[in-house]
């Protein structure tokens, strides 16, 4: 399908704002002092608009391509509308805990935002080795709010089964589905290491375990609609407001574009892999007690995710058969799925082509053994994940290589 729509840039912003009645109140398309692009991820244009009196808006527009990679790689703009539909929903559940949609733009595939100029993004202050406490804890409310607010514990069959229809998301799953899952294992010309990890990722990919488990993760995330979840629930997906080392004033998820009826143990498990590289992180610069509370983030985020979860079941919609021991089961699956899938995530961030800071940013002598005690730990993790009855096995595997 072809796609043809102007692009936003720092000459048209203006006009645009101004042909927007929804920003007035937010912004004097008259009186703009600066506009700034600030988008650094993979897929999409972001830019930062302040006017004469300080007031500022976020415009994200997608692009018809892959930006990592240019039109050669294209890319279907409907997933703006994704985006926005899902960010409405989820902050309709945690309004504290999401960004806010000011308006969408279907013709041009641009969602205004609420600016959050006065956050950091989390994975940016744990590179800074900074702390901000009660973040994860309240990432796991967050997911616990998702999974019953949106599936059939929470809310009408029928609107549910509407819902399902209505945001899929074909596209980004597919991306997800080969980067995350089956190019660790076969490579499609993407994967990238340095020299050093060569054989850490061939041995990766030579391991049957770790085959076993992607092709079970895959399977799961292909087949298992249980609620409107985030889809690229990670640090770099995350801000936060606060002073270092204290608990953070305000935390604001973003970035939903791969949302989708899916599993909800894949937004815990692409949690516990950012704290696993913080951890990586923090253990490569000498920061020992630091990388020990880094890898403890994944207990926080779990415990208040489960807790959330149990006391949601309390009120939701079917209390007989969907009792105490119905709760009991469907966290331990979550739990073993959210190890299940943290392994996929630990080793596509360091063997494929989209990579993390956290990582990328050290120093090739701290990078390669870093990235090695990830890639050992998410092996380790894969061939272990069905047996695991708490979260304490997710810090064991893991900590085991990226503590020492």
């Amino acid at each position: 399908m072809s796609h043809e729509y102007t692009f936003l840039d720092a000459e048209n912003i203006a006009d645009y704002l101004r042909s927007r009645p929804e920003t007035a109140g937010r912004i004097d398309a008259d009186r703009i002092a600066s506009v700034r692009e600030i988008g650094d991820g993979n897929l999409n244009l972001v830019f930062h608009v302040i006017d004469a009196d300080g007031r500022g808006i976020i415009l994200k527009q997608a692009l018809p391509y892959v930006r990592m990679v240019g039109a050669g790689w294209p890319m279907t703009p409907e997933r703006a509308a994704r985006e926005a539909d899902s960010l409405a929903t989820h902050h309709a559940l945690t309004p504290e805990l999401v960004v806010e949609v000011v308006a969408y733009d279907p013709e041009r595939f641009i969602i205004v935002l609420e600016d959050l100029s006065d956050h950091a993004v989390w994975r940016d202050a744990l590179n800074r080795s900074e702390r901000h406490e009660d973040v994860a804890r309240r990432l796991g409310a967050y997911v616990a709010a998702l999974a019953v607010g949106t599936s059939v514990l929470g809310q009408d069959r029928l609107l549910v089964a509407q819902r399902i229809a209505e945001t899929q998301n074909p596209e980004l799953c597919t991306i997800t589905e080969d980067l995350v899952f089956t190019e660790p294992v076969f490579d499609a010309g993407r994967n990238e290491v340095l020299p050093e990890n060569a054989q850490d990722a061939a041995d990766l990919a030579a391991d049957p375990a770790f085959a076993a488990a992607m092709a079970e993760a895959k399977w799961r995330f292909m087949t298992q609609a249980e609620a409107l979840i985030h889809g690229d629930l990670h640090t770099g997906s995350v801000m936060v407001r606060g002073a270092d080392g204290a608990v953070a004033d305000s935390v604001k998820v973003f970035d939903s574009e791969f949302a989708f009826y899916g599993p909800i143990a894949f937004d815990l498990g692409a949690l516990f892999a950012n704290y696993a590289f913080a951890a990586a992180r923090a253990t490569a610069l000498g920061e020992h007690e630091r990388a020990s509370w880094a890898l403890g983030l994944a207990a926080e985020t779990w415990e208040a995710f489960a807790a959330e979860f149990a006391q949601r079941a309390a009120s939701w919609h079917e209390t007989r058969l969907f009792g105490a021991a119905f709760v009991e089961r469907r966290l331990a699956r979550i739990l073993q799925e959210s190890l299940l899938f943290a392994s996929a995530k630990m080793a596509r961030r360091i063997v494929g082509a989209a990579k993390v800071r956290d990582i990328e940013s050290l120093d090739p002598e701290l990078r390669a053994p870093a990235a090695r005690a990830v890639l050992t730990a998410a092996r380790a993790v894969a061939a272990e994940w069905e047996q695991a009855e708490d979260i304490s096995a997710f810090t064991r595997l893991v900590g085991a290589s990226v503590l020492a």
